[in-house]
């Protein structure tokens, strides 16, 4: 920047007349320090004094020759050294003495990269912050892939960097362009290499399958050398910047709809690097037809996990509870679950199926499954209530046999009978049920005028209905009558007396 002549006049002024310092003369003239140093060095006048001696002046070979042999030394251990042979300065001055003196990695020239049109595109992720759903805190991450001649770009968010959201990122790339590019350049990630011993790489065995399907070449970049994808790194900036800032959705299904709308407008009708007198969309028409073709079948990228069901007719997913039938429980099934869907099954037979909930702590639940459960108990009941009357009136099977052929409730008989055993007892109750039936009225009714009949004709009082403990009720159960045939063998017969005397 020029300065007018006024401004460099009063510089060499303040400088040289009134002895100001540099500093001084930038901070009151409201200059940077290296304009005022310009100007007096361009004005070819001996500055006014030389430099001062500093503390540090005396500990400076020391300094250059241990930077010059450790250059990444920290400025502390620096001065730690100095401290112990005897500089006393203060820790800020020695810190941008250190600065000074501190060697420079010499700056590196990169070559242009240029490809073939539908050769190369390059993948990676985008965290964009985290995204409230119910009870649940998702990451919300951004799979982007351009392509690297015309830098068309696919964008689509996912709520986690999984392998099979990674998968499902590049088949759906694929599909929005129509091919699949010859070779993709990953970064150093974990869906991508699992371990890199200089140039020995272990690809991820799921990844390299995939490649295998689509035909294409799986490449990672070299480390340290992130210009080798530029690419995509100024593709996600690009998002970032002139998609997703300020910018207002209500939900991922939202978000990825604006999205490919994006991708299809503002991101194709930009200028191409590598054109700029066409646009990517115009450069991206020419180069799909060198794609390599789609392959018939798509990838299966489901995700399959193990899960095991406890005593409740629920298995666990991703935080949320799904329900199974409850002849299941207690058994390990196998669930698959895409985006949308998430189905348990056991070999082929499909037990359930549910939309994916991406809560925290949701029960998800099929009604049928939770009826028949339900179903189920009532018959327990039903079934442990017939058992005790058949053990302590066995007449009542047949009073609720014909109560059936007649169509009654027999839960509602059952629970009548049952009271009715509580206030009058087994015996009681098991005759006046024989009356009933003689009379042809299977009915609770019946038993009860007849019990009540018994009772008053031989003038015993009104039963009073007690709620005893489950233990004093056991008293009411049959007793299977004990053999008496033991007891003869302790009655002394004619024999035995014969043969004591």
């Amino acid at each position: 920047m020029t300065l007018p002549p006024e401004t460099e006049a009063n510089i060499l002024r303040y400088y040289h007349a009134e002895k100001w310092r540099m500093g001084t003369i930038a901070q009151q003239l409201g200059l940077s320090h290296g304009a005022v140093k310009r100007v007096l060095t361009q004005s070819g006048l001996p500055e006014a004094r030389a430099p001062r001696p500093s503390k540090v002046d005396p500990y400076l070979p020391l300094i250059v020759e241990t930077l010059k042999q450790f250059p990444r030394l920290t400025a502390s251990r620096l001065y730690a050294m100095v401290y112990e042979r005897g500089y006393r300065g203060g820790p800020d001055h020695f810190r941008y003495i250190v600065s000074l003196h501190r060697p420079r990695p010499s700056a590196e020239a990169f070559l242009r990269l240029r490809t073939l049109p539908g050769e190369q595109a390059q993948v990676d992720w985008g965290h964009f912050g985290k995204l409230d759903i119910g009870r649940a805190q998702r990451p919300l991450m951004a799979f982007v892939m351009v392509l690297s001649y015309s830098r068309r770009i696919f964008l689509r968010f996912f709520l986690d960097a999984r392998m099979e959201n990674f998968l499902r990122g590049h088949a759906a790339a694929f599909e929005a362009w129509g091919g699949v590019p010859r070779v993709l350049l990953y970064d150093n990630l974990k869906s991508a290499v699992l371990e890199r011993m200089g140039n020995a790489i272990r690809f991820h065995p799921t990844l390299l399958a995939f490649a295998g399907h689509y035909r294409y070449q799986p490449r990672p970049v070299a480390v340290a050398r992130g210009n080798e994808k530029g690419r995509v790194e100024r593709a996600i900036r690009y998002v970032r910047d002139n998609f997703f800032a300020a910018r207002k959705f209500s939900g991922l299904d939202d978000l990825n709809a604006q999205a490919e709308a994006w991708c299809l407008g503002p991101a194709s009708a930009r200028s191409c690097p590598e054109d700029r007198a066409r646009s990517v969309d115009a450069v991206f028409s020419e180069e799909r037809s060198c794609l390599l073709a789609l392959p018939d079948n798509p990838f299966p990228t489901e995700e399959r996990v193990a899960v095991k069901a406890g005593k409740t007719p629920y298995v666990r997913f991703d935080l949320n509870d799904y329900s199974i039938p409850h002849d299941r429980v207690q058994q390990t099934l196998a669930l698959l679950a895409t985006p949308t869907e998430v189905r348990i099954v056991a070999g082929a037979e499909v037990l359930a199926r549910h939309a994916r909930s991406y809560d925290k702590g949701a029960q998800v639940e099929d009604l049928a499954h939770i009826a028949a459960l339900v179903a189920q108990k009532q018959a327990a009941r039903q079934h442990r209530g017939t058992d005790r009357l058949a053990l302590a009136a066995p007449q009542s099977q047949a009073l609720l046999t014909q109560a059936g052929a007649r169509g009654d409730n027999l839960g509602t008989l059952t629970a009548a009978l049952l009271r009715l055993l509580e206030r009058y007892g087994a015996a009681e109750l098991d005759a006046a049920i024989g009356e009933a039936l003689a009379r042809g009225v299977p009915h609770p009714n019946a038993v009860r005028l007849a019990l009540e009949r018994r009772r008053e004709e031989r003038h015993l009082p009104p039963p009073l209905e007690l709620h005893l403990p489950a233990a004093l009720k056991a008293r009411d159960r049959p007793v299977k009558p004990h053999d008496l045939d033991a007891y003869d063998h302790l009655t002394p017969t004619e024999a035995d007396d014969e043969a004591l005397v």
